[in-house]
């Protein structure tokens, strides 16, 4: 029986990391690119807007002012509305205002952008890890949530040369290359917010594409863990 119990457990833990880490992984890496394109930017932009220094090393920090005010407000819709739901609206409006960066004119519209980007950014690390929670047992969590994390150092190593090559379209379709290289790489967290209802599923329950007797290890695992965790915490 043990033997058995091993091979569902191991079997199931294979399947939620080949179907569910890559695709979270990849959320992780549009999203990241969008936070740090703008300093791939950063000549060009200045150049052609006449910000100085300290209005752009202001502008990036706004990034920060929204992520910090709104993560607290971001994670009581996130409860509510479910990590599924929260996670494409979040990318398809965060997708929406890199790609806006691109009309940027002023410094007032890009203090706004960024805030506006850091507000929309803020729930998607927190949904991830709320929805990770609710699909991996607590041994197999933490290992989950590193390899997610990953992707951050990751993206900052592919974004490089993409960042370069978008940069050299200077000029076409009478646009900067700093614009192409927001509105290139805003476009993908748009598309893939779209897709996300339709790829990721809210809870084990409902995972179609697990077998009958994995739903159920998964789903009494899960709940016995939960029971467990309730009774000790004194809930």
């Amino acid at each position: 029986m043990k033997q058995i119990a091993y091979d569902i457990e191991s079997r199931v833990i294979a399947k939620l990391t080949r179907r569910v880490v890559p695709f979270l992984f990849l959320l992780y890496i549009v999203g990241y690119l969008d936070r740090i394109n703008v300093g791939f930017a950063a000549l060009q932009m200045q150049q052609q807007l006449g910000f100085s220094d300290a209005t752009y090393g202001l502008g990036m920090g706004m990034f920060f002012a929204g992520y910090c005010c709104f993560q607290v407000p971001s994670n009581l819709v996130l409860e509510r509305v479910g990590a599924r739901r929260w996670l494409a609206i979040l990318m398809v409006v965060w997708g929406l205002v890199s790609s806006s960066m691109a009309l940027v004119h002023t410094a007032r519209g890009f203090y706004a952008l960024r805030f506006l980007l850091g507000v929309a950014e803020c729930g998607f690390f927190p949904g991830v890890i709320f929805y990770l929670r609710n699909w991996f047992p607590a041994s197999y969590y933490a290992r989950t949530v590193a390899w997610f994390m990953a992707a951050g150092p990751i993206s900052a190593v592919v974004g490089s040369p993409i960042s370069g090559a978008i940069l050299k379209l200077q000029s076409v379709g009478g646009l900067a290359g700093w614009q192409w290289l927001f509105i290139l790489e805003g476009l993908p967290a748009i598309v893939l917010g779209f897709v996300v209802p339709f790829y990721l599923v809210n809870l084990p329950q409902e995972a179609e594409w697990l077998r009958p007797e994995w739903r159920s290890w998964l789903t009494e695992t899960l709940a016995r863990e939960q029971k467990s965790q309730m009774t000790v915490t004194g809930a």
